[in-house]
């Protein structure tokens, strides 16, 4: 059997996750989520709150670490993708102005917007992140596709995955934000019910 490029299933499969392993763990990644953890650290201790935003898969990935940075790692968080908040701010500002407006209500100078785009040019995040910027609201994003892309250069600190596939791009995503939480809690393997 052959996937679409005429490469056999056993070989896309071992060329996938050859690719996925070699972008998982590139040489900055200690770097990256070793400024990432201080700043997360210093807007916890600060009483500051880390405010997630993503569209589609990045949504989830976005709500998915809102939720284990507020329970397991004590940061409080805030993701941005429900329902009723998305189609009114949406619908009254504009889908390019969402995020931002969301932002501008919900955040305070030196909370953490974490902004996940995997192809780092998405108009709303994009804005998000201007308006991060203009109030004092630190940027920490996650994206992948080019290095010079608009989100990452509009970040504090700028998590790359040098891939062009989404879902590579966003299981890495993840994964690095599993472990940045980790970093944070100081354990790979813990109660989620203490």
């Amino acid at each position: 059997m052959s996937v679409g490029n005429g490469m056999s299933d056993e070989g896309f499969f071992n060329e996938y996750l050859d690719h996925l392993s070699e972008v998982l763990r590139p040489h900055d990644l200690y770097s990256w989520l070793s400024d990432a953890k201080a700043r997360v650290e210093a807007t916890r201790d600060a009483g500051g709150r880390l405010l997630f935003a993503g569209n589609g898969a990045s949504a989830s990935i976005a709500s998915h670490y809102a939720l284990d940075f507020t329970k397991q790692g004590g940061v409080r968080s805030l993701c941005f993708n429900d329902a009723a908040l998305i189609t009114a701010y949406a619908n009254d500002y504009g889908y390019e102005r969402w995020v931002a407006r969301a932002l501008e209500h919900h955040g305070d100078e030196g909370d953490v917007a974490v902004l996940i785009s995997s192809s780092g040019r998405s108009p709303n995040i994009l804005q998000a992140a201007q308006l991060a910027g203009d109030r004092g609201i630190h940027v920490i994003s996650l994206t992948g596709f080019e290095p010079t892309n608009a989100l990452r250069e509009a970040s504090d600190i700028g998590l790359w995955v040098e891939s062009r596939s989404y879902n590579v791009i966003e299981a890495v995503h993840a994964v690095w934000l599993g472990l940045l939480c980790d970093m944070i809690i100081g354990a790979r393997e813990y109660s989620v019910t203490g």
